[in-house]
């Protein structure tokens, strides 16, 4: 059955598009009984001003010409009931990512949508017990950074950043022109052009220790070039592609990873002993090399040699540790 809010837009929609609806075809359209549909009709009509009127004329009802009083509206009823627990997920979301960074935005959507739910018999509280977000491997970001560097790729300005290079244990300072904010696997980056490096760069706004705010524009950066950059090759680590990886799992991974997405090129083949062959490009070997490793025995890199070698280096240190 068709939830109340659900019924008053449908309702709504009806006597819009049609003009004249009659009782079967409302009947038949929200699936409740003709004492609901009065109910209905009658609650729209006290609550909300709506001028529906029975046309024995015309064998159907229909809007009437208002009279002087409240506006008819149905307000904040252009979602169904699932469409809200959908935002109000999204709104979990949100805060599970980084609490904090939208409060103040999101907070008045928020209560809009609780009272929507609550008004069509739906307790929000009850619904946000059900929803679970467990982020395992966020790193904290400042939000004073996030802010401006949310700030400044929207305004379309550059900025000044000091950022932590983990690799090399070192803070460079650098000004970017923010072309994009991608979360990704519980984290923030910043895709940038580097005006230092000459090149479009990808920056972890969790490394960001201080941040400049400038008046300059940003050098702009054809959508086309940023996909062909960021989105060609395995993970995070952007660039061109380098090679494919061609990963066979067994039987047992398989049933997993044959409904995951590790990029939106790769190349999927079941075996005929019930194992996958997945094949991917990279361009950078050290996240496709975690992601192997995480799969233990059960994945074998058949190709490139140079990857093959690099998951059996691993894992010889790997052994060397637990064996001293």
């Amino acid at each position: 059955m068709v939830d109340r809010s659900e019924r008053f837009y449908r309702i709504d929609r009806l006597l819009r598009c049609r003009k004249v609806v009659t009782s079967e075809r409302f009947l038949e359209e929200l699936e409740v009984s003709a004492a609901t549909l009065k109910r209905d009709l009658q609650y729209l009509r006290n609550r909300f001003n709506a001028p529906i009127v029975w046309d024995r004329a015309a064998g159907g009802y229909r809007f009437a010409t208002p009279e002087t009083g409240p506006v008819y509206e149905l307000p904040g009823f252009w979602f169904s009931s699932g469409e809200l627990c959908a935002l109000l997920a999204a709104h979990r979301c949100l805060a599970a990512i980084d609490p904090g960074f939208l409060d103040t935005q999101v907070e008045p959507l928020r209560a809009r949508i609780e009272a929507l739910l609550e008004s069509s018999g739906h307790p929000p509280s009850k619904f946000m017990d059900r929803v679970r977000l467990l982020p395992m491997t966020r790193r904290a970001v400042e939000s004073c950074f996030f802010s401006a560097v949310a700030a400044a790729l929207f305004e379309r300005k550059r900025l000044e950043i000091e950022a932590y290079s983990r690799a090399r244990d070192e803070i460079n300072t650098r000004t970017v022109s923010p072309q994009r904010l991608v979360h990704y696997r519980d984290n923030w980056y910043l895709d940038a052009w580097c005006h230092w490096r000459k090149a479009l760069r990808s920056f972890s706004v969790d490394s960001i220790r201080k941040v400049v705010p400038s008046e300059k524009p940003v050098r702009e950066i054809p959508e086309e070039l940023l996909d062909s950059h960021f989105a060609a090759s395995y993970g995070i680590f952007a660039g061109k592609v380098k090679a494919w990886a061609v990963l066979r799992f067994s039987p047992l991974r398989a049933r997993w990873v044959e409904s995951e997405l590790w990029h939106p090129h790769q190349v999927r083949e079941r075996l005929n002993d019930g194992g996958l062959r997945l094949r991917v490009p990279y361009s950078d070997e050290r996240e496709i090399l975690m992601d192997i490793l995480r799969h233990g025995a059960e994945v074998v890199v058949e190709a490139p040699e140079s990857l093959r070698e690099r998951v059996a280096e691993e894992v010889r240190r790997m052994a060397g540790t637990y064996e001293s």
